[in-house]
């Protein structure tokens, strides 16, 4: 619970419900440790700089590797004052920042956070009925999950189309140039012929 912000009573053994119910349902993907009401049960960081969301998500995996926290709002606490107390550090840790807040309070969720600068991993929209509760996921943010947009992409610029010579439009198949006709060679003039020899005497 935000330092801040003192609920009352009523409120705040329902946002305590949520958070427990919460855990139960995060069970099969994370080793979700709680603080609620006053609790300070699960810190994430340590010394002074230390913080205690409702729910701290750990990997099932041996190295409990910190995966995300999870903050839960009522009506009276999706204000300007608790995203500038809570969110804006949540938003900044090294892990997913999951955000709960009331159905009727979605709106106001996602202009607190647009003015304030925070990236909510997902926003989950909440609403009773009866002893039930039902979870709507309403937000997913593209950014990654340490809480800051990712590092711009190098531009690569597309390589431009090589330019192919223009080809004349081809019409029906060409037909070769036809060659020049050889010139008819004049007849050689005919050698005179030699006067046959006069008969021998006998």
């Amino acid at each position: 619970m935000s330092p801040i912000l003192v609920r009352p009573v009523r409120e705040q053994l329902e946002h305590d419900r949520l958070i427990r119910m919460l855990q139960v349902k995060l069970r099969r993907k994370y080793d979700a440790g709680i603080n609620p009401g006053a609790e300070q049960n699960v810190p994430v960081g340590t010394g002074p700089t230390a913080v205690f969301p409702d729910l701290v998500l750990y990997s099932l995996e041996r190295g409990r590797r910190l995966q995300g926290v999870v903050e839960v709002e009522t009506g009276e606490s999706v204000n300007h004052l608790e995203a500038l107390a809570q969110w804006t550090h949540l938003a900044k840790l090294r892990a997913a920042f999951h955000l709960y807040v009331p159905a009727a309070m979605v709106e106001v969720a996602r202009r607190l956070c647009e003015d304030n600068h925070v990236v909510a991993n997902e926003i989950w929209s909440y609403h009773t009925i009866g002893d039930q509760v039902r979870f709507t996921l309403v937000h997913r943010s593209r950014e990654t999950s340490t809480g800051r947009p990712p590092a711009p992409r190098p531009v690569v610029e597309a390589p431009r189309p090589v330019k192919k010579p223009a080809v004349a439009a081809k019409s029906a198949k060409a037909k070769p140039a036809p060659k020049a006709k050889k010139k008819a060679k004049a007849p050689a003039p005919k050698k005179a012929k030699k006067p046959a020899k006069a008969a021998k005497r006998k």
